[in-house]
């Protein structure tokens, strides 16, 4: 729990990063069970994104390679709609010129620490969502 004589900020702000991480990685994992195979994901040097602690945990809980690009959402958005538009061929063609400026790995050293955290988030998660039906 919360202990306000020991925790401090940046322990909160920690926690609401990594929090957010198990959130999508809860989604990433539904995703799976599709049989959608993940092994990069490539976004924008945006947002969550700049933070390095974010960054690290994302790549470590989802276990994959993060390439992060000199933009950000909307562009993407953009030219994701151009493909359905039939402007761009494909992705590929969508994404032309766009070199990565910053990859991150999993850090291996981290990953049982964080699958342990995430085990806990995904049982609290499970046992309120039971609650709620």
């Amino acid at each position: 729990g919360w202990n306000f004589n020991v925790h401090k900020k940046a322990h909160f702000l920690r926690a609401a990063q990594e929090g957010i991480v198990f959130a999508l990685n809860y989604g990433l994992g539904i995703m799976r069970d599709m049989g959608i195979e993940l092994t990069t994901v490539k976004g924008g040097y945006a947002n969550m994104f700049l933070s390095p602690l974010f960054a690290e945990a994302f790549a470590t809980v989802t276990e994959t390679t993060v390439e992060l690009y000199n933009t950000d959402g909307s562009q993407g958005a953009a030219r994701g709609a151009g493909i359905g538009a039939g402007i761009y061929k494909g992705a590929e063609d969508a994404f032309v010129g766009l070199a990565p400026v910053k990859t991150i790995e999993p850090n291996e050293k981290l990953a049982p620490a964080y699958q342990q955290a995430y085990e806990r988030w995904e049982d609290v998660l499970k046992h309120e969502l039971k609650r709620s039906r």
